[in-house]
């Protein structure tokens, strides 16, 4: 009989928003799992309709596994000021919360957004030594310096990603993580950039382990040459050319990382028929696909192959205009709900 002591659990955090995404990402999971004999998955709740948890308890079942939906509610309830996402779904905030509203038993998960799709086993991943830190993520030498500094983070600080977290449940509850995530944010007026992210980053300073990035390969990164990577951030020297071509060559974990996404008409992501296949095997198939935005796709395209020729381009138009799309994006929303 499994203990919770060899029992591998997952966590996504979604909304009726990004059902379908967590839907492909739940399969990719799930198939490539089929080695791990006690596989727990839970979902994060914020309102997903009864129908779409209904859909997501079936894709578990089509491989034996059970799903489990743990329901966060109105999530800016939880919090005690104003929240402003900057324009994200504030569904992303959920996985901070996983420690309180998981069974006490849960000592440690692995995390996953619902814009990831498993390629590989990742029973290894779960069992990585965390040593004395609380979490375990894969670094991000890209985002924007305006970010870092916001949360008193220099040029070459590491800087980590939030789409795959490897969770020491009992170390959170034990240090109080929860609370300190909420100050942090708190002390910052309920408003950074990357909400979630930026408030695991600046809480958690000192006691992340990096992790290679063949577990959370972000598909933009597909162009990029470490070369590049390094000298945006010191600290990603520690990751090395090895680690980084292998993650190129045989990614674990991939993340539509950026605005080219596979369920958008006229996208040209690399991976995108990795992302159809999985949607396709779910009771999601056949949801069409996002419209209105194939000029914008084929801006991406051309972003993309600028990177191979001429990074420093990419990079200075990113940092000149990344900050006002998310603005921009939190104008639109705000209209929406105004």
């Amino acid at each position: 009989m499994s203990t919770e002591r060899d029992t591998v659990n997952i966590i996504y955090a979604s909304n009726d928003g990004y059902a379908r995404h967590l839907a492909a990402s739940l399969y990719s999971l799930l198939a490539h799992s089929r080695r791990i004999p006690s596989l727990e998955i839970w979902v994060l709740s914020a309102g997903m309709c009864g129908e779409y948890q209904d859909r997501l308890r079936r894709t578990a079942r089509h491989f034996k596994r059970e799903l489990h939906v743990a329901e966060l509610g109105d999530l800016r309830e939880r919090f005690p000021y104003e929240v402003d996402t900057r324009g994200f779904d504030i569904s992303a905030m959920g996985r901070i919360f996983a420690p309180e509203v998981l069974p006490e038993k849960m000592e440690r998960a692995l995390y996953l957004d619902c814009d990831t799709i498993v390629l590989g086993d990742v029973g290894e991943l779960y069992w990585t030594d965390l040593g004395d830190c609380l979490a375990g993520m894969v670094m991000e030498p890209t985002v924007y310096q305006e970010m870092k500094e916001t949360i008193g983070f220099g040029r070459d600080d590491a800087y980590f990603n939030s789409g795959v977290i490897l969770m020491d449940l009992a170390g959170w509850r034990r240090e109080g993580v929860l609370a300190r995530m909420l100050e942090f944010y708190g002390a910052h007026a309920g408003s950074l950039f990357a909400c979630d992210q930026d408030t695991i980053n600046g809480t958690l300073r000192g006691r992340i382990r990096s992790l290679p990035p063949k577990y959370n390969f972000f598909t933009n990164y597909r162009y990029f040459r470490y070369s590049t990577l390094e000298k945006l951030c010191g600290a990603y020297r520690k990751v090395g050319a090895e680690a980084f071509k292998e993650a190129k060559r045989r990614p674990v974990i991939i993340h539509y990382l950026g605005d080219e996404r596979p369920w958008i008409a006229g996208n040209h992501n690399h991976y995108r028929r990795l992302y159809q296949y999985c949607l396709d095997h779910t009771p999601f198939k056949g949801e069409p696909p996002e419209r209105g935005k194939v000029l914008y796709m084929q801006l991406w395209w051309c972003f993309n192959q600028m990177t191979r020729v001429c990074p420093g381009l990419r990079l200075w138009i990113s940092r000149r205009f990344g900050m006002k799309v998310i603005d921009g994006r939190k104008k639109k929303k705000d209209r929406t709900h105004g």
